[in-house]
């Protein structure tokens, strides 16, 4: 209940604009960066002289919010940059990377930002997955792996855990925790339930973020962080306005949670040691006590101890997505 509390009326950030190191040379790429969240992540790393590419499918929205950030920082050294991607369309995806390699050569922070709540029932993504799985974690893993190389590159002449994969969880996997961790079963099939194929989608992420560490972390010094940027009064849950409303009371300006996220992807406290730890607001490592047991358990290999839940949802991701590299 502790944690929970926590999570509601968190402390104030220890990473902000005012203490965040020059940012000069590093190249940020964030999904969803013109609304919400990320719109207030890209104005901290813009304010900090980052070079940002704000990634998502709406070329006029990207439009207004760069001319609103620039504005915002008239002094930065850095630059703001529009990618076209659909994270439900998995050829966009491989599209947008190909774009993105001929104007970059390395990447330092990747932030898995955008995503889906609540969409009708029967939305499917280009591709004819479940819309909330496929936005929120078969389009990131399938964006993740072809950058890879690009932060590979990064990480041979940066800062050891400074090049990292940021990738976006949330309250509910605290508050409503699945039995066994994630219903793979119900990843495989998703059922008539909105409401469980978000949560399963967001669990997916820590997953994911555990795994890459897993399989990155050691060989390439890549780190990767799952993030609960907390409660939100964003647009998100435009498809389920009844729940913002209920929820109204507990939500944060949209700024605050943005340290979250990036104390996620920039914060000194998370080391290599630190690696696919998972991060609650507005900037914190949690500790294994204050997470879900069968999460923990689902995040480790059968080797460590765990049920490998973790590297059976990161192969359902590679199936879904092997045809399209």
């Amino acid at each position: 209940m502790g944690a929970s509390w926590s999570q509601f009326f968190p402390p104030a950030p220890s990473l902000t604009g005012s203490n965040l190191e020059p940012q000069d040379g590093k190249v940020f790429l964030v999904t969803g960066g013109y609304g919400g969240i990320g719109f207030e992540l890209v104005k901290l790393l813009y304010g900090a002289h980052g070079r940002i590419y704000i990634a998502g499918r709406s070329a006029d929205k990207a439009k207004k919010a760069i001319e609103e950030i620039r504005a915002s920082a008239p002094s930065s050294r850095g630059a703001l940059e529009f990618l076209q991607l659909d994270l439900g369309d998995l050829n966009s995806i491989k599209e947008a990377v190909q774009v993105f390699k001929t104007q970059e050569s390395k990447l330092h922070v990747l932030w898995n930002n955008a995503g889906v709540s609540w969409p009708p029932l029967g939305s499917v993504s280009k591709q004819g997955t479940e819309l909330q799985l496929a936005t929120n974690c078969i389009g990131p893993f399938f964006l993740t792996q072809l950058l890879l190389p690009l932060l590979e590159k990064a990480a041979a002449d940066s800062p050891a855990a400074s090049v990292r994969v940021v990738w976006a969880s949330s309250q509910i996997v605290d508050l409503q925790p699945p039995p066994g961790g994630i219903d793979i079963d119900a990843v495989r099939t998703p059922p008539k339930d909105r409401g469980l194929n978000y949560i399963n989608s967001k669990v997916g992420n820590c997953l994911l973020s555990s795994e890459l560490a897993r399989r990155v972390g050691p060989s390439h010094g890549i780190v990767s962080v799952a993030q609960n940027p907390g409660g939100s009064a964003t647009n998100l849950f435009r498809d389920n306005p009844w729940m913002k409303y209920l929820a109204y009371p507990l939500l944060h300006h949209p700024r605050k949670n943005a340290h979250t996220e990036l104390y996620a992807g920039l914060s000194p406290d998370i080391t290599i040691e630190k690696n696919g730890c998972y991060v609650v607001p507005f900037g914190r490592i949690a500790q294994d006590a204050d997470i879900d047991k069968d999460r923990l358990v689902a995040m480790k290999a059968e080797e460590d101890g765990g049920s490998g839940k973790a590297r059976e949802f990161w192969e359902f991701c590679e199936e879904k997505t092997r045809d399209y590299y």
